[in-house]
C-alpha cells in the first residue's frame, strides 16, 4: 500500500499551507519521501526555512500569510516557475484562540482573527490555486476538524470555520466532478501539535473540558505524522473524507444522533457549566 501511495505521489507539485510546523511539516516529509516536490507555505519564516533546508531542492519554501490573496498568488506563481506547475494545494495553515475562551468574553479581534485564518485562509488558498488543479486534473485538500461535528463550546470561532471548510470542500467536490479534478476533506482529530497545547494541558480549564467531553480514546492525541501517513494515502486515491484517527468515523457518520445527546449533555452537566463560567 505505501508503495502504491509513493508511485501516485511521485513527481507530483504539491503547495502546502501551514508547512512549517505540526501537520503541515509533517505532511511535507512524507510526500517528498514518496517523491513530490513541494511548495511550502508559511507566516513563520524560522521553522519555514528549516523544513525547506532539511527537504533540499525539492523544496521551495515561500513566506506568506493566508491572509494575504496578492502573496498566495505569489507563491503559486513561484511554484510554477520552478516545478512547472501545481498538481495538489493541501489548504492546511490554521490557529485556535489561546487560551481558549467563550462567545461571551472573546475579543471581537481575536474573533476575526481566528475565522481569517482558518475560513478565509483556507479560501484564498484554494482560489488561488484552483486555475492550475482544474488545468492539470490536480487535487484539492482542506484541513477541516472533528470540530466540523463535535459542539465548539469554549472554542468557537475554530469550530465554525472547520464546519464551513467542511462545506467548502464538498461543495468543491461536487463543482470539480467531471473536470478531472478533485477535492477533499482532512478531519484531524486531536494532535499533539502547538495549537492544541491548550487543550491537552496546557490550560487547566480547557485541559478539564476535554476531558469531559471526550472521555476515553476520543481525547487521546496522535502525532502529526500520523495525520501525514493518512494525508498521504488520501491524495494518492483523491479521497473525498480523511478522518484520522479512525475511531472519529462513526461520530461523523452518526452526527444526527450524536449531536443533539452531547448538546443534551452539555445542558446538563454542572461541572461543565461551573467550568465555562471560569472562561466566562
Amino acid at each position: 500500500m505505501a508503495e502504491r501511495n509513493a508511485a501516485s505521489i511521485a513527481g507530483k507539485v504539491v503547495l502546502i499551507t501551514g508547512a512549517g510546523s505540526g501537520i503541515g511539516a509533517a505532511s511535507a516529509r512524507a510526500l517528498q519521501a514518496s517523491g513530490a516536490r513541494l511548495v511550502l507555505v508559511d507566516v513563520a519564516e524560522g521553522g519555514l526555512q528549516a523544513l525547506a533546508a532539511e527537504l533540499g531542492p525539492d523544496a521551495l519554501a515561500v513566506v506568506a500569510s493566508v491572509t494575504d490573496r496578492p502573496a498566495l498568488d505569489l507563491a503559486v506563481a513561484r511554484g510554477v516557475a520552478q516545478f512547472g506547475g501545481i498538481d495538489i494545494v493541501f489548504a492546511n495553515a490554521g490557529i485556535a484562540c489561546d487560551p481558549p475562551t467563550t462567545i461571551r468574553a472573546i475579543e471581537e479581534p481575536a474573533f476575526r482573527q481566528v475565522l481569517e485564518v482558518d475560513l478565509l485562509g483556507v479560501w484564498h488558498t484554494v482560489r488561488a490555486c484552483l486555475p492550475q488543479i482544474v488545468a492539470r486534473n490536480g487535487y484539492v485538500l482542506v484541513t477541516s476538524s472533528i470540530y466540523a461535528f463535535v459542539n465548539g463550546m469554549c472554542n468557537a470561532p475554530y469550530a465554525m470555520s472547520k464546519a464551513a471548510v467542511e462545506m467548502l470542500g464538498r461543495a468543491l467536490r461536487a463543482e470539480l466532478a467531471g473536470t478531472g479534478a478533485a477535492a477533499g476533506v482532512l478531519y484531524p482529530g486531536w494532535v499533539s501539535t502547538p495549537i492544541a497545547r491548550s487543550a491537552l494541558g496546557g490550560h487547566a480549564v480547557a485541559a478539564e473540558l476535554v476531558g469531559i467531553g471526550f472521555p476515553g480514546p476520543f481525547g487521546r492525541p496522535v502525532t502529526p505524522e500520523r495525520i501525514a501517513e493518512a494525508v498521504l494515502a488520501g491524495m494518492a486515491r483523491r479521497a473525498a473524507r480523511i478522518v484520522c484517527p479512525r475511531r472519529w468515523i462513526p461520530v461523523s457518520l452518526l452526527r444526527g444522533v450524536v449531536n443533539p445527546l452531547t448538546d443534551w449533555i452539555a445542558d446538563r452537566h454542572r461541572r461543565v457549566h461551573a467550568l465555562v463560567r471560569q472562561l466566562d
